[in-house]
């Protein structure tokens, strides 16, 4: 394999997770008596743009189809980023109702109702059909397509180009990443501005978090690499924040290459120095993240296993991508984890891929009162242990395995 972004032939390791079906392939009832498709879920550093990447297995037609389940308006802490965002972005840029905002990978309209509240001309482009319809039920304008140049020459020749175009969480998820970004070349006016939220590879090595590893993440970033991406594609990195969503995640600004005048913040040289030192350049930043990793899973199975000899009943909260990497790495199945609570309607009533644990409304929490509570998307833990707090009511304790086994 070559690197997606350099070409260059791919050979240094960073993680082997084994194998496991795309992370978002939701379970019915009738598919648990068909097979399931399972791929190999390896990553690999490009020693020369270092460009962490995902092994080439599936397409992301087949990642991200039209029953997509994974709706970004679940979750509370996540729309008030958002909400920030918007507010953030309207002092900062001038927007208003002369200028238009467009967001690629806008899903449910979970951001741009925000910017539609303000009488801001914006449209989104989402190419599942599932959270397409959720935004357009909000009233929001969808393109139902994959971005990249060609969409973004049609959607630039028929009057629709941006002043701020808002790409969060999409980075990592498109296969062509050069042919991503030059679209925003294209897409952007003149004097627009791009912005790109995306965890950053330095906290998911540092802070052991490999549960963000899954197919539908196809690239791991870090500052540096997508400055060298971006400037190959048309777009100079003019600034960049440090934000605590996901784990840890970076939001870079972007202007056109041509025809931007923003001068390049302070915070551009500090964050990239942040990662020179760190040795972001350099084989040895990457060795060690796979025996971290098996500690992780190692110490979450043995402590299932306690549970099942005690007697002690666990469940799960939040059918997350992350914890169906965690789950299918370390081998968990309904034996070892009962079933797991999601608030989202679109996953309830069908089953985890590869464990095949049962998704479930929360009433069966209050039904059944485990013991303990495994809380799968680690990052939302201050939200969700406030959301449940009832459960210490019963006795209940709450499990968080990553970045290291925590029972509270």
């Amino acid at each position: 394999m070559n690197c997606r972004h350099c070409a260059r032939p791919l050979s240094r390791p960073f993680l082997d997770l084994g194998s496991a079906p795309p992370s978002n392939a939701y379970l019915d009832a009738a598919a648990l008596r068909r097979p399931e498709l399972w791929f190999p879920l390896r990553l690999l550093v490009c020693e020369s743009c270092w460009l962490v990447q995902t092994e080439d297995h599936a397409g992301r037609e087949q990642l991200f189809g039209e029953d997509y389940a994974y709706f970004s308006s679940f979750s509370a802490s996540w729309l008030a980023h958002s909400e920030a965002y918007v507010a953030a972005m309207v002092r900062r840029f001038g927007l208003g109702p002369h200028s238009r905002v467009a967001e690629v990978a806008c899903n449910d309209g979970y951001l741009l109702q925000y910017v539609q509240r303000l009488g801001i001309p914006c449209y989104g482009v989402e190419p599942t059909r599932s959270t397409a319809q959720a935004a357009r039920a909000r009233g929001i304008d969808v393109v139902e397509e994959f971005f990249g140049v060609a969409l973004a020459r049609s959607l630039a020749q028929s009057g629709r180009r941006a002043d701020l175009v808002a790409a969060n969480n999409v980075l990592a998820h498109v296969p062509d990443i050069n042919d991503f970004a030059a679209g925003f070349a294209v897409l952007l006016e003149p004097a627009g501005v791009a912005t790109f939220e995306f965890p950053h590879l330095l906290r998911m090595v540092r802070e052991n978090q490999f549960d963000t590893a899954y197919h539908e993440h196809f690239s791991y970033l870090s500052l540096g690499t997508v400055q060298r991406i971006f400037a190959a594609n048309g777009l100079t990195v003019f600034d960049v924040e440090q934000h605590p969503t996901h784990g840890g995640s970076l939001r870079v600004f972007a202007q056109r290459s041509d025809l931007g005048t923003r001068p390049v913040q302070p915070a551009v040289a500090a964050l990239l120095a942040l990662e020179a030192e760190a040795g972001m350049e350099a084989a040895a930043f990457y060795a060690g993240f796979q025996a971290a990793a098996e500690r992780v899973k190692n110490d979450f199975l043995a402590f299932l296993l306690q549970c099942r000899r005690e007697g002690r009943r666990v469940a799960a909260y939040g059918a997350a991508a992350k914890g169906n990497t965690l789950l299918n790495f370390a081998g968990v199945r309904p034996d070892l984890l009962a079933f797991v609570v999601d608030r989202n309607p679109a996953k309830q009533g069908r089953f985890l891929p590869g464990s095949r644990i049962p998704i479930v409304d929360e009433s069966e929490l209050d039904r059944q009162r485990p013991d303990y509570v495994v809380l799968l998307p680690w990052n939302l833990r201050s939200e969700l242990t406030a959301q449940l707090e009832r459960v210490r009511g019963w006795g209940g304790r709450f499990v968080t395995a990553v970045p290291r086994l925590e029972v509270a």
